[in-house]
């Protein structure tokens, strides 16, 4: 997937900057998808050259003028081509992984702390996510949601890494708890 498929699907949601989209992209994609906002704002241009979005310029008394970016029918086209073509399975590439693989070998402290770290992390991205899914949810309950709601598909991938985050952060911490008792008993002998 290119970064130009996931500023296409996070600009279906409504006209934004490149400011809000830099925020909207940390909230709603950035559970699948990383971008630094200057790789967002140069994006946007390469597909406003190609006719995939069109900005349009906001005269604003107090502050600078802004340009918001909207999909052109062009970008649904391009985005309808992306989700016809087959997807490459999934996988992990995680430095933390590499750690943890030589922790017995290299030392376990700086790895433990790292793990604590990512866990905090998740912990802070599930409350973030939870809270989107609410948002999304308003009054109705997840399955009337899921059946009815107006942007299943966005709803869906904040699970997706709702239940991601969870993991992560479930092994973060057991990992740290082996190594730490691991730890404890190699300083016993």
């Amino acid at each position: 997937m290119a970064l130009r498929h996931a500023v296409l699907a996070a600009l279906l949601d409504d006209e934004y900057s490149g400011y809000q989209l830099a925020k909207a992209f940390d909230i709603s994609v950035a559970n699948f998808w990383h971008a630094l906002p200057q790789q967002l704002y140069a994006e946007l241009a390469r597909l406003e050259a190609d006719g995939l979005v069109v900005g349009r310029e906001v005269v604003q008394e107090t502050r600078p003028n802004k340009r918001l970016f909207r999909v052109t029918e062009a970008g649904r086209a391009e985005l309808e081509r992306f989700a016809e073509a087959a997807s490459k399975p999934s996988s992990i590439r995680d430095d933390l992984l590499v750690k943890v693989q030589t922790a017995d070998r290299v030392g376990t402290g700086p790895v433990i702390e790292q793990l604590e770290q990512r866990a905090a992390a998740a912990g802070a991205k599930l409350e973030l996510l939870g809270k989107l899914l609410d948002n999304m949810r308003g009054d109705t309950d997840e399955a009337e949601y899921l059946l009815r709601g107006e942007r299943v598909g966005r709803y869906l991938t904040c699970l997706r890494g709702l239940a991601f985050e969870r993991e992560h952060r479930d092994w973060c911490l057991r990992t740290a708890a082996v190594l730490r008792e691991r730890q404890q008993t190699d300083a016993e002998r």
